[in-house]
């Protein structure tokens, strides 16, 4: 597994500011956390998304790649940082599962 922590510059209201995945098998994202202005996490998994948090619909690339773009900062976590947040997080108001 990878764990990543990616900071969303951008000046949208309700988008996310930053984005915690956990990155399995086949770069597939398995599970993702994600962070709000005011404080707020929502969380999402293969078996549990709604509204506006999901998992990638695509494998992950590089990070660089990631990092290299001016509206974002990226980098590499270890998994404890990653479980803290994962913790913290609830659950979307809607829960859907969704069938990969």
């Amino acid at each position: 597994m990878e764990y990543w922590r990616v900071e969303w510059h951008h000046d949208f209201d309700g988008e996310p500011v930053v984005l915690y995945s956990e990155i399995g098998p086949g770069r597939w994202e398995t599970r993702r956390v994600q962070g709000y202005r005011a404080g707020r996490l929502l969380r999402a998994d293969a078996e549990h998304e709604a509204g506006d948090v999901f998992l990638a619909e695509v494998p992950f690339g590089d990070i660089g790649d990631v990092a290299a773009q001016e509206e974002f900062s990226a980098r590499v976590i270890d998994r404890r940082e990653f479980e803290d947040v994962w913790r913290r997080a609830g659950w979307p108001h809607t829960i859907a599962s969704r069938a990969r």
